[in-house]
């Protein structure tokens, strides 16, 4: 799913994916905890060298770690549908961008969510789980209008991932996704529970705010303009 929107140029600097509408295949080297496969990383080299014995090492005497299973990333999306996401497209392009993170969340075996949050308060769109590549239309019907509560928002996305972290015991490298203009006043703290923040900034390319920038410097988060 894509929609027409303003163009701007990317910012550098992503970890995990490239922009949802660069490249159908997600970098997935970053953000998940993967078992190690560098040459030797899971050899269990006590049991290997008994197994050797006094004899020249060969590939049968190795003895390996068990390995841990990955931990399923979670990815947080949190949508702006408040009123001047519908100036511009803006938020039609935001709901595209969404939906292609849902879609490379689903590739690469990760799980996702999706909040919105705008003059109907803050919604759960998506409950924390395996990410479906079918998981995207629930961004389809979603409409814009009204304020811009952010700060419930985060409120919420850290309790969320929180209580996800407790149900698996593992933080899992989770990241927040955050998409929205900036166009609001309140100046919420970052929410703690989240390994990497993106704030993806859809404000008005000509005219910016900068308020998406500010609060990545000051979240020591990562600022994205969509491409």
């Amino acid at each position: 799913m894509s929609h027409p929107g303003p163009r701007a140029p990317m910012a550098s600097g992503g970890r995990r994916w490239l922009a949802p509408n660069l490249s159908p295949k997600p970098g997935l080297a970053r953000h998940a905890v993967r078992p190690a496969d560098a040459a030797g990383a899971g050899i269990h080299w006590l049991r290997t060298l008994q197994a050797k014995g006094s004899q020249r090492l060969a590939p049968v005497h190795l003895r390996h770690r068990p390995v841990s299973p990955r931990t399923p990333p979670l990815h947080l999306i949190a949508l702006d549908t408040s009123g001047s996401m519908r100036r511009g497209g803006r938020l039609a392009w935001a709901k595209g961008y969404a939906a292609r993170l849902i879609e490379q969340a689903a590739r690469a075996g990760d799980h996702v969510a999706l909040l919105s949050f705008g003059g109907q308060g803050v919604q759960l769109l998506l409950p924390p789980g395996p990410a479906r590549a079918a998981g995207r239309e629930r961004v389809r019907p979603v409409g814009g209008g009204g304020g811009t509560p952010l700060s419930a928002c985060l409120n919420e996305a850290d309790r969320l991932l929180r209580k996800t972290q407790r149900q698996r015991g593992a933080a899992g490298g989770d990241c927040l996704w955050l998409l929205t203009d900036g166009r609001t006043l309140e100046q919420p703290m970052a929410p703690g529970s989240a390994g990497h923040i993106v704030v993806v900034d859809f404000d008005d390319p000509l005219r910016p705010l900068g308020r998406c920038a500010a609060w990545a410097e000051r979240w020591q988060a990562e600022h994205r303009l969509p491409a």
